[in-house]
């Protein structure tokens, strides 16, 4: 391990079901090259000697993981999800401070759909915010231009994209603070999409570190043939 990148716990939210891919299971239990989804972006952290270990949080009644191969994987540990994305991060990091993780050691959450996480990019985010006070994520600059629409689906004005970066994963936070952001923020019903937005509720601001585009969310069918096209090509 390269002394200068940090050790870390990563959590892997997976326990949506993914309905805009229309497909007979949630989205991170479809095939990729051999394997499911979820088996490619957890992957990357497994690979990794400054893992500390991991929690993946599933559905209640998940009846696809204890057929992957990384099931019986000591270094991970299974919680049930929440209802919403911040409920099972919540409840994956209770978990953490069970096994004896500190306030202050660093935590990745990863989007359980995005399996095209390069080594690189990790070591990248691990280092630039090895130091950093708050902590931040992976992302990338706005390229298309950008509109403003009202509820008719009807331009109202062209945003400045020199300001606007689309946010990726992993997110990358101290365990305490990213604790009591999505607790504080549940309670007092805020609407959080991501782990950056409750740590910015909360006051802080999140430091972007930029990645690869291809770092892509597997939302709809599109884009898991495009990357079986790029797989396929790299091979």
């Amino acid at each position: 391990m390269n002394l200068s990148l940090p050790a870390f716990w990563a959590v892997i939210p997976a326990a949506g079901v993914g309905a805009r891919m229309a497909a007979d299971r949630p989205k991170q239990y479809l095939q990729l090259g051999g394997r499911t989804i979820l088996e490619h972006s957890l992957g990357c952290f497994l690979d990794h000697p400054g893992l500390k270990g991991l929690v993946v949080s599933l559905a209640v009644d998940d009846p696809y993981w204890p057929n992957l191969a990384c099931a019986g994987d000591k270094r991970i540990q299974r919680v049930d999800g929440g209802a919403e994305r911040s409920g099972s991060v919540l409840n994956a990091l209770l978990h953490l401070h069970a096994l004896g993780a500190d306030d202050e050691d660093w935590v990745l959450v990863h989007d359980a759909a995005r399996p095209n996480l390069s080594r690189d990019d990790l070591d990248k985010l691990l280092g630039q915010l090895a130091d950093d006070p708050v902590g931040g994520l992976l992302a990338v600059p706005a390229r298309d231009t950008l509109k403003r629409v009202d509820k008719q689906g009807r331009v109202v004005e062209t945003v400045d994209r020199s300001v606007i970066w689309q946010a990726y994963t992993p997110q990358m936070f101290r365990l305490g603070a990213l604790h009591r952001a999505l607790a504080d923020s549940l309670v007092a019903d805020a609407v959080i999409t991501d782990e950056a937005s409750a740590m910015e509720w909360s006051g802080m601001a999140p430091r972007l570190i930029e990645g690869r585009a291809d770092n892509l969310k597997v939302t709809r069918p599109e884009d898991l043939e495009w990357l079986r096209l790029r797989w396929a090509n790299r091979r």
